[in-house]
Formats: C-alpha cells, structure tokens, sequence
C-alpha cells in the first residue's frame, strides 16, 4: 500500500510540476498587461471574430494572445487550468486558409476527461498521469478543423461526480465570484476559466448537471443536448460503459448568442461524420422571439425531495412572472414523480455498487465525500437499509417526513444484470408517463430550477450535506434524455432572500426530509451574496435549438421587465 501512495504523491507533483513549466515558459505576451486592442477583440462575439479572421482584418494569433492573457490571469486567480497547449493553436492559427472554416479563430478550452493527442485525460485520477492519448476525441479534431482555437484543458474533481472542483492532482478550483464557493460540479474549472474571459467556449461533460450547474453557478450559459447530438466519444466518463444514462459533451459559453452560434456551427460541421455515436440531424433553426410565438411553460417549483432555497425560488417565480408580462403562458406543471426518476436512474448509475469511479483511485487518494458517501450506503447490507428505511419512517415526525429518503435507501443497492435490465424497461415506462403528460398539458417548455442552492461552498463537508441527492433538478433530464439549458437571471440577495430567523423552528424546515434539512442548512443568502442565480430551461428530445430559443425568450422577458442579467467583469 505504502507503494501506491508513494506513487499517487510522485504524480500529483509531477502533474503539477509539468503545469508549472509549461505555464513559466509560455511567450512573454501573455503575461503582459491587457491592452486597449485585447478589449476590443474579447467584446467580439463569436460569429464577428469568425467573420474579421475570414475577411483578414483579425488575425487569429491576436485571438489567442488577447485570450490567452486571461486564460492565464484566471488561472492565477482561480487554480481552473489543468494543462495549456497554446504552440499547438498557435499553429494552427497561423496555418494558411484552404476552405472557409465556421470557427474560424475561436478560443475553445476543453475538460480534463476529453481526449486531446498527446496529452493526459486524468479524470483527476493520479493513475491517469504520464499516459498522454494517442488520438484526439472526435469534437477536439472536428473543432480544429472548423478553425478553433484549442488551446487547454480544464480542472475537474477526481472521479467527476462532485459539487466542489478538487483533486489531489490540481487541488481547489474557486468561483470567480467568491473564492469561498466552488464553480460548480465537475466542468467548474472550465465555468471559472469562462467566467473570468479566459476562454470564449468550453466544452464539457453532464451526467447529472455537470455542465448546467457550472453555468448556474457562474452566471453563464449552458445546453445539454439529448445523447447522440453533440459528440460525445473519446470522452472518458466517470462511469464508463453506462449507457443506461450516458455522459453527454457539452459546450458553455458567456452569452446566449454565442452558445447557440457554437452549437449551429458544430452541427453544421456533420459531427456525425466525426463521431459514430452521433445522429445525422441537421440543424434546424427556431426563433421565437421574431415570430412572436406565445409559448407554454410548464412550471416546477419543487422536485418532491429537497425544496428550492430561497434565492433559487425567487429567481424562478420572476422569470415566471417576466414571461407572463411578456404574453406567455406559464401554468403549475406536475409530472410523473421526479422522485421516481432519481430512483430509477441512481441505481441505474451505481448499478454495479460505485466500483468504475472508486476503481482509479489509489491509497491516500481523495475523493469527494458525496461520492464517499454514495459507496458506503451502496456497501451496506441491504437488509441494514431495509431497517434503516423503516425506522426512518416510523421515527420521523411529522410522520411521512422521511418517505422520500427512505424510499431511495431502500433499494439503493448494486444490482445484477436481469435487475438492470429491468430498470431500464422502468426507465422507458417513466420516459412514456412524461411524454404523455407533456403532451396532456401541451407544454413547449418545463421552467424550473437548475439546483435547490445558488452556489456550494469549497468545503468538502458542504458538499456532503449536499448529497448527490439533491442534483435531481439537474439528474432528471440526464434520465429522460431530454434537452436542457441553463440561463443566469439574477444575483443573490442577502436582503431579500434572507431566512427568517426562525425559520428551522417553523413547520416548512420540520417538514422537510433530513437530506432536504442538510441541503438548507448549507444555504446562506448573506455569505452567497452577489452570487449567480439562474433558471433551467427544458425540451423534449433532439429540441436543442428550441431550448435555445426558448431561452432568448427568457432573456429578452427579463430584459423587457429591466432585469437583465449583466456578468462581472474580473
């Protein structure tokens, strides 16, 4: 064992050591000072740097050096960089033109758990260190044949399926907001890089809202497509061989126009010509807002299992009441219980007992304490959760208190082949009961929110009071493999989304499950003051260009109301 550890510290330092090195031999011009020309080029969308590196007036070298500059500022000033690359985009930005190229100069930054050549895929396991890939992942060539610009990856927490952005390997990833809080989920290191303008796009993974909390928790922008639209492959899921409920590759951008031009333009590339995995949709434009359609919002204020904190609440019932001004419809929408979903699709994901994201780990090697957690209940006999449930139930007051956490524990257990299967056959019986009460209520969207906190501290124990069980606002459409995207709204507001001072006394908090107490008992409007708030928007199947023009009906709702969301600069 003493042989292992030993092995994991020899390469973490090596990891870091080799980050270090790259990053103190990178070109003088990115550790000069931003200039009034670097402004101007990172005020440019994506479709106007496309358009000036096409017609010759921006060359694409610029690009990277006025992005480049921040990359390495936010670095410094986030710990979000994971291992940088710029003399490969440096070539390939100044290799001469041989076709029009749709991303052409774009500054693209991808997560450690996609495969670029030449360069390790960690995981955020020290057993993946010194084991660079031989073949880049399918987006990454597809990317670099439009004409991007990539140029790093990003941190990601060891084993992916975290709130908080820490690793031996790379250590704590911060929020560009607040340090004290995590940029959320597993792409935070690309959200932090993002927020911060180190970047114009960065794709990375969702299993679970690991691109959309990012994006919630930075004030950024976000879509998760249903699996086989946006190429996935040669990325190395945290749980691999699942596909009960793949990992989805997904991108994150600063603003809305540029997410949805990156998503167009990759499509239009024929990712599927790219990658096996995908489906051969062309892209399909929707716009909402010209046509002046008037939509029908399903609204969900609650997932059944752990209520939404107070700004998160907030945030919802304003775009709401944003969109009713606006002439749409927004109505109470009460699915087929999302409760069912986290059940079917956690022991679907844990179907063989957490052994794929413990497996990489070495001794001495941390993981988060969610994940901990997760493997231990996974552990126990299940008859011990069996008695565990009951006396949950029986013990719980007010009675029925405790029946949703009760009902999971009770049946969170590895599973066999024929009990996977069945599951699966369980997962297509809840899809079919969505589908028909989507259609019941003729919805075009669900609005909800992306998670029950605006934001997660760095430290670990928030985390694990959070338990992966409150991801289900997220989790559920991974399940249903619907479309989903992530819009910021608004910011924290300690005066008015303040807790009453007795609220644990009154009777919402004593009604609460104990995982619902856990997740409130982390919230803190005054200490998460100032941070992002936002709304998700979701689709049904292969609807992601709906979705995205679903949420430029949001925003220009909010904006018509006079709450526009305006980022920070850092």
């Amino acid at each position: 064992m003493f042989s292992f550890f030993s092995a994991h510290r020899r390469d973490c330092l090596r990891k870091q050591e080799e980050l270090r090195a790259k990053l103190s031999t990178l070109p003088a011009v990115y550790y000069s000072p931003s200039a009034e020309a670097d402004a101007k080029i990172l005020a440019l969308s994506l479709s106007q740097i496309v358009d000036a590196c096409e017609d010759g007036s921006l060359a694409p070298t610029r690009v990277l050096e006025a992005y480049g500059k921040r990359c390495v500022a936010a670095h410094e000033a986030t710990n979000c960089l994971a291992d940088v690359f710029f003399e490969e985009a440096e070539r390939s930005a100044a290799a001469p033109l041989s076709s029009q190229r749709p991303l052409h100069g774009v500054p693209v930054t991808v997560k450690d758990c996609i495969d670029v050549a030449g360069h390790d895929t960690t995981g955020g396991y020290s057993s993946r260190v010194g084991q660079p890939a031989v073949q880049s992942a399918p987006i990454v060539r597809l990317l670099r044949d439009a004409g991007g610009l990539v140029y790093a990856k990003t941190t990601l927490p060891t084993g992916c399926l975290s709130f908080e952005v820490s690793s031996d390997i790379f250590g704590t990833t911060t929020n560009p907001y607040n340090a004290a809080f995590s940029p959320g989920a597993s792409t935070g290191g690309g959200a932090a890089l993002l927020a911060c303008q180190g970047s114009m796009v960065e794709v990375g993974t969702d299993i679970g809202g690991s691109t959309r909390y990012p994006a919630a928790y930075c004030g950024l922008y976000s879509v998760k497509g249903s699996h086989g639209r946006f190429p996935s492959h040669g990325s190395v899921s945290c749980l691999p061989g699942l596909e009960a409920v793949p990992t989805i590759t997904a991108p994150i951008a600063r603003t809305l126009d540029d997410l949805e031009e990156f998503w167009k333009r990759v499509v239009e590339m024929k990712p599927w010509e790219y990658d096996h995995t995908c489906v051969p949709l062309p892209w399909k434009n929707a716009d909402f807002v010209s046509s002046g359609q008037r939509l029908k919002f399903g609204l969900i204020m609650d997932d059944g299992v752990v209520p939404p904190t107070p700004a998160n609440t907030r945030a919802l019932l304003e775009v709401a009441s944003a969109l009713a001004k606006h002439g749409h419809e927004v109505v109470p929408f009460y699915p087929p219980s999302p409760l069912e979903g986290l059940k079917i699709g956690y022991q679907l994901m844990f179907s063989e007992g957490a052994a794929s994201v413990m497996a990489p780990l070495r001794a001495g090697e941390h993981i988060s304490p969610a994940v901990r957690t997760v493997r231990t209940i996974l552990r126990l006999p299940l008859w011990l959760k069996k008695l565990h449930a009951k006396l949950l139930r029986w013990l719980s007051r007010p009675l029925g208190r405790n029946d949703a956490w009760a009902s999971l524990l009770e049946v969170f257990h590895p599973k066999s082949a024929l009990e996977e299967r069945r599951l699966v056959v369980e997962r297509e019986a809840y899809r079919a009961t969505w589908h028909e009460a989507w259609n019941r209520e003729g919805l075009d969207f669900v609005l909800t929110v992306p998670h029950a906190l605006p934001a997660v501290p760095t430290d670990p124990k928030a985390s694990d009071r959070a338990t992966l069980v409150s991801a289900n606002y997220a989790f559920l459409y991974n399940v249903l493999d619907y479309s989903a995207g992530v819009l910021p709204v608004g910011y924290v507001d300690r005066a008015r989304d303040s807790y009453d001072p007795d609220f644990r006394e009154g009777a919402k908090y004593r009604a609460m499950n104990d995982v619902a107490r856990a997740v409130h008992d982390v919230y803190d409007a005054e200490s998460m003051h100032g941070m992002p708030l936002a709304v998700q928007i979701v689709g049904r199947r292969f609807e992601e260009e709906k979705v995205l023009a679903g949420m430029k009906v949001v925003e220009k709702a909010l904006w018509t109301s006079g709450k526009g969301f305006v980022p920070r600069q850092f």
